[in-house]
Order: C-alpha cells, then structure tokens, then sequence
C-alpha cells in the first residue's frame, strides 16, 4: 500500500485486514510518524525508499515485493499512482495502464488524453509563466474568467479563478509555487494550466474498474466556495439528477476512464454538468477518493468501496451489488478567516448526524480556507434520501459558531516526524 497516512488509507487498512491480507506500507519517516496507533496496528511492516529518484524507488520496491511475496499493489494517494501502475504491471499483478499512468496524474498530459479521445473537457493551454499563458489563452480563444491550476497538485492547492488579465500572473505564482511534494520530496511538473471556466455544477463518479470493466458506484454532489478560490464544503451521495442527465455523466465518465487506460481499481471522476445538462470532465483520479466519500458511498448504497479496492489489487472479483436505498452527506467546517481559533461549537451526535468530528483547538493558529486543507472536522449525516439529508446538514450546520480572534500567521511552525522503522 503506497502511502497510507491519507484519508483513504485507514479503510483500506481494515478492508485487507478483515480480507486476512497482510499490509506493507510504503511511506517517508515524517509522515509515518504522524500514523496514529490504531493506524500502525493494521500494518505488518513499513517500506521508506527515497521518492527523490523514481527509477531507484520501483527497483527497490519491486525486488522488496518479489522478496515478501506481494500479492496486490494499491496506491492509497494520489502523487503515487504513477509508481503504483509501474510496480503492478513489473510485478504481472492487477493494476493500471503503465504507459497511460503519467496522464492519470499530470492534468496537462491528462487533458492531451481527453483532447485525443474526444472526451468533453474544458479547452486547455499550457505554459510556466503568465506571459505566454496569456498568450496561448488568446490564441486558444479562452475567455475570462480562467481557471488556473498547476498541472501536478490536489486538494485544490494553486487553483484559482482569474476574472480579469491583471490577475493571471498572481495566480500563475501561487499555482506553480509548490515544486516538490513534501515531506517525499517528490518532484513536481511546474507546468501552469490556464483552463475554460464551466458554468455549471459539480459532481463525481466514484467508480470501480475491473478487469476493464467500468462499474460505477455512485454519483456525489460536490459543494464549494465561491469567488477565487474554490475549497470543497461537503459531498452528498447520491446526486439528485434527471434521467438523461446521469446516464449521459456517467457515459462521459466511462469514456474518460477508459482513455486514461485505468483497468484494475478505483477511479474517482470530477465532473461539471452545464445549465444545458452537458458533462464536462474536469479531472480523473486513479485511486480510492477522499474526503471520507468511501464511506458516504457504503452508508448510501450498502457497497463497501475499500474492500472492493483490495479485492481488485488481489485478483478477487468484488461484489458489487448494494440496496441502494439511503443517502448519506458530509459537511467540512471551516474557518471564516485566518487567525486564532477561540472556540467552536457543533451540533450533538442524534437524529440524521451520525458522527462529528474536531480536529482544531482553541488557540491553534488557522489560515483562511484556500483550498481543501484548511479543514477544522466535519459532520457526516445519513438519511432515506438526498432531499432529506442534504435539509438535515443544513440545519446541522447551520448550528456550527467558529470563533475566531486575529493573529498574524507564524511562518516557522511546522511539523516534524521520527526516522522510518525497520
């Protein structure tokens, strides 16, 4: 399992566990020292290569895993799904396309893919500073606004909406600003991307491939802010959408899956759905989704997604028939602005909130919420439809009081982390 100290990993852990698989975790000292002791339990043993030379990384992985016996690979995060295609195919165990494995993570090779196979998508040019950006954008016909993002990040990190020329090399800077991964030390493509902005909403196909064949699960509604920066608030599964709609989003999706060569695991598809009922495929990921969607996912439809994840990296056929026959919703609370938390108050565990989980302090220094990591917990909520429950958060949330008190932001604080084990 490549790097399982995200949101996808602890489900996934107990998927195998509950499967009799024993896991070996491929990750960096830092973040293991993050893993919390539950977390630490579920793993037989722990793998830190140096992600700072590819090529030497899938050498050591690939003899570790002759070595012990391996007998699926899965990437539980994203920067990783690229190593995770080339160690399943050297391995001859189940996985995806190597030679399509860069498109599934550079948006820029990424839309060049879609472009080929005409999968609808948002017209994109390419470029590492805001002269040529604008340039390209101009001769492309792009008009403003423009969504900029850089071409290898996630979490919505460096994206922005630009409205005017004046702004696009500010967001040019800050979407290129980050060129490594940390604490992996993982390289960055700094390649810009300057895309067509898609009136529309939001959505995303949680979907299982197996064996070539596209399963999808089910459809999330997507929340986000407004203005500049767009930070998800909260998913609902499922969708509410007409008929023609969904078939032809999911159709779409299929496509896109398919173009970017995913054969064996999970995809998690963002999507816009124009005021004309058209889908535009924004992104494709090749790995389990985050966001706590998984479980949303198991609660609405009764499909468990993690174990059908493992069961596919082992060569097992999963089940995937469900009853389909409730809704389930997540809502991320957020600070209002940056400065000093003084106090948060949320609504009880009763009624349709089924968990609610803080994981901010009072006193801990916060930053506005620019992109999905600026989260103080969530609230998952579970009813008999999407109707029902998406009423049920609002009125959860509408309970949520996040006090804060101004500060100005220490730029030293930071983590760190214990050696790797053996």
């Amino acid at each position: 399992m490549l790097e399982a100290g995200v949101s996808a990993g602890e489900p996934l852990l107990r998927a195998a566990a509950a499967l009799g698989a024993e896991t070996y975790v491929v990750t960096h000292p830092h973040m293991y020292a993050g893993y919390p002791p539950e977390l630490r339990q579920l793993i037989a043993g722990t793998i830190c290569p140096d992600f700072t030379d590819p090529t030497a990384t899938l050498r050591q992985l690939t003899a570790f895993c002759r070595r012990t016996g391996i007998d699926g690979v899965v990437a539980c995060w994203e920067f990783l799904t690229p190593l995770a295609a080339h160690l399943a195919a050297g391995l001859g165990l189940p996985g995806h396309d190597p030679a399509r494995a860069a498109a599934c993570r550079d948006k820029r090779l990424m839309s060049e893919a879609f472009t080929a196979h005409g999968i609808p998508a948002p017209r994109t040019v390419a470029a590492r500073e805001p002269t040529t950006l604008a340039r390209l954008a101009r001769e492309a016909g792009l008009t403003y606004p423009l969504v900029v993002k850089p071409a290898e990040n996630a979490a919505s990190i460096g994206v922005s909406v630009v409205s005017d020329p004046a702004a696009l090399p500010d967001a040019v800077r800050r979407a290129g600003a980050e060129t490594h991964k940390l604490p992996h030390g993982i390289a960055l493509d700094t390649t810009v991307l300057a895309q067509e902005y898609v009136e529309g909403d939001e959505f995303s196909v949680e979907t299982v491939v197996v064996g070539g064949e596209v399963h999808h699960l089910a459809v999330t509604e997507k929340f986000t802010t407004s203005g500049t920066d767009r930070a998800e608030t909260g998913h609902t599964v499922p969708a509410t959408l007409p008929t023609a709609v969904r078939e032809s989003l999911l159709d779409t999706t299929s496509r896109a899956v398919t173009a970017l060569g995913l054969r064996d695991g999970l995809a998690h598809t963002e999507i816009k759905v124009t005021p004309h009922g058209r889908p535009h495929v924004i992104e494709v990921g090749a790995r389990p989704p985050g966001d706590g969607i998984m479980r949303l996912v198991a609660e609405a439809t009764g499909v468990d997604q993690a174990r059908a994840c493992v069961e596919t990296a082992l060569g097992i056929r999963p089940d995937l028939t469900g009853h389909h026959g409730r809704a389930a919703a997540v809502r991320f609370l957020l600070a209002p602005h940056a400065g000093t938390l003084g106090s948060i108050e949320v609504p009880p565990r009763r009624g349709h909130v089924r968990d609610v989980t803080v994981t901010a302090a009072p006193g801990d220094t916060l930053t506005a919420p620019h992109d999905n990591l600026q989260r103080l917990g969530h609230i998952l909520l579970r009813g008999k439809t999407a109707e029902e429950v998406n009423e049920a958060a609002a009125r959860a949330m509408a309970r949520v009081r996040v006090v804060m008190t101004p500060r100005p932001l220490d730029a030293s604080e930071g983590a760190s982390g214990d050696p790797c084990p053996d």
